[in-house]
C-alpha cells in the first residue's frame, strides 16, 4: 500500500470534522475520493500531507508512520484553490517550485518544457500569471504538482473551471501519470470523470467515510456511478436521522 488511513479523528473547535475515517490505496492506481459538499475531504487530505495536526488515529504513507523528508520529496500536492504568485511568468513560477527539490538546473529546465507542453501552455511560457485565466491557472497549478515526478500526488478537484477539451487533456495526463508509475490520490465530486479514470474510489459524507476501496469496474457492472453515489449517500442520511 503507499497509503493507509486508519481511524482518522480531526476536531475543530469542538465540532468533530473526521470521524474514524479509515481507507487504503494501492500502488500505480487512481484513486477517487468522492464526496457531497462539507464532508471532510480537503481536511482529510490536509491531515495525510501533515500541514495540519489530527487528533487520533494512524496514516501510513510508503509503509511509514508521518511524513519523513525522503516522503515529502516522492509526493506532492494541488490544492482545490492554486495560490500562485501571478508577478511571476509561467516558467519562472515552475522554476520557483522546482528549486524546493534540489533539481539541477538542466534537468529543471527540461523538466519544465516537458510540463509546459504537458498542459498546452509552451506558446505562453513567458506571459506573467496575473494574466491568465481560471483554467489557464488551474493547469499550470497542476504542472507545479507534477514536476517532481512525484510517486504519489493529491489533486483536489484538478478539472474544477474546465472546457471539456481542457478536462480530457487533464484526464489524459492523470493516466499518463499513473501509467509512469505516480499514484493518484483524486478528490472530485465529477462522477464521469471518475467513471473514466479512477480504478477504485471511497466516499467520505458527514465527516465519516460511508463507502471504502471499491472498484469501479465492479460498480458499473450493476449500475452508473451517479445512481451508486446516490444510493449510499442517501442510505446513511437514513441511518443518521
Amino acid at each position: 500500500m503507499v497509503l493507509r488511513v486508519d481511524k482518522l479523528n480531526k476536531i475543530i473547535k469542538k465540532k468533530k470534522i473526521l470521524n474514524n475515517v479509515s481507507f487504503e490505496v494501492k500502488s500505480w492506481e487512481v484513486y477517487g475520493f468522492l464526496w457531497p459538499n462539507w464532508a471532510g475531504k480537503t481536511t482529510t487530505m490536509k491531515c495525510i500531507m501533515e500541514f495540519i495536526n489530527y487528533d487520533s488515529g494512524e496514516i501510513e504513507v510508503f509503509k511509514t508512520k508521518g511524513l519523513t523528508l525522503e516522503d515529502k520529496k516522492k509526493i506532492w500536492f494541488m490544492p482545490e484553490n492554486t495560490y500562485l504568485y501571478k508577478h511571476l511568468k509561467a516558467k519562472e513560477f515552475l522554476n520557483f517550485n522546482g528549486k524546493f527539490f534540489w533539481l539541477k538546473w538542466k534537468e529543471l529546465d527540461s523538466r519544465i518544457d516537458e510540463l509546459l507542453k504537458q498542459v498546452w501552455l509552451e506558446l505562453v511560457w513567458d506571459k506573467y500569471l496575473k494574466e491568465f485565466s481560471k483554467w489557464m491557472l488551474q493547469r499550470i497549478g497542476l504542472a507545479q504538482a507534477i514536476i517532481n515526478k512525484p510517486k504519489l500526488v493529491f489533486l483536489d478537484e484538478p478539472m474544477s473551471w474546465l472546457d471539456p477539451i481542457w478536462r480530457k487533456m487533464v484526464k489524459n495526463l492523470i493516466v499518463d501519470l499513473k501509467h509512469s508509475g505516480t499514484t493518484v490520490f483524486f478528490n472530485t465530486h465529477i462522477l464521469s470523470d471518475v467513471e473514466s479514470i479512477c480504478d477504485r474510489v471511497s466516499i467520505i459524507h458527514h465527516w465519516n467515510i460511508i463507502i471504502s476501496w471499491q472498484d469501479v469496474k465492479q460498480i458499473l457492472k450493476k449500475q452508473t456511478l451517479e445512481d451508486f453515489f446516490i444510493e449510499k449517500v442517501e442510505e446513511f442520511d437514513r441511518w443518521i436521522k
